[in-house]
């Protein structure tokens, strides 16, 4: 691999950017593409996509040519706002589905680890935690402390740093009025849309763990459905 290749996969590593190192087979040329980056070249631009969207490499036969797809995705991160019942079975599902998984509540007494074994926790408010480690495009957002002082903030910081799902607990007439709270913090009503309230597919969950299997299986249907910017 060259060594500017090297210096871009650690590059983006670093800035949790996915990337993706095409070589052709049949001859020495390699390239890197980032997750997000206009592709040029028309004949590989769909695979480019898909690749991304699954995150899995692979080798395709393109005309006369063989090209590898070496995807590198960084590990996606669910972070939940509300140390509650329902977090404890979404952590546990998420941490098996391969998620790394944060747990922010500045109520002590609930955000404890031997709740949340495997996760990491932070006893503090939300703005805290947010400003000091910033939310991104392979981020998801549940919202499920059903206190707006708690609630609000990170709902504003998901939606602005484009996580690839924001989902808040809660009736919808709750939801209504966390919308008036959003719009009226100046948060755009086509951004508000994106919020999934009440969060989970409708599966009829009657009970915290299954509420949490139906948020889980959202999550991860956004992952591999996320819009990906490819020409």
């Amino acid at each position: 691999m060259l060594s500017e290749i090297i210096t871009s996969l650690n590059q983006a590593r670093r800035e949790r950017r996915a990337a993706m190192v095409i070589s052709d087979l049949n001859g020495t040329r390699q390239e890197i593409l980032l997750e997000g980056e206009t592709v040029i070249r028309s004949d590989i631009a769909r695979e480019v996509a898909d690749r991304f969207g699954s995150g899995k490499s692979g080798l395709v036969k393109i005309g006369d040519r063989e090209l590898f797809f070496n995807v590198h995705m960084p590990a996606p991160r669910l972070v939940i706002i509300g140390a509650v019942h329902i977090s404890q079975a979404l952590a546990l599902i998420s941490r098996l589905a391969g998620f790394d998984t944060v747990v922010i509540d500045p109520r002590t007494a609930f955000a404890a680890p031997e709740r949340f074994p495997g996760a990491t926790i932070h006893a503090e408010w939300p703005e805290e935690v947010l400003l000091k480690t910033p939310l991104d495009i392979y981020t998801a957002m549940a919202v499920l402390a059903h206190d707006p002082k708690i609630d609000d903030f990170p709902l504003i910081e998901a939606l602005y740093n484009k996580c690839f799902y924001v989902g808040a607990l809660g009736s919808r007439k709750t939801h209504a009025k966390r919308v008036g709270r959003l719009r009226g913090a100046g948060v755009a009503a086509e951004d508000i849309t994106r919020i999934h309230a009440p969060i989970g597919l409708d599966i009829a969950a009657a009970n915290p763990a299954e509420i949490a299997v139906a948020v889980m299986a959202e999550v991860i249907d956004a992952l591999r459905k996320r819009s990906r910017d490819v020409v």
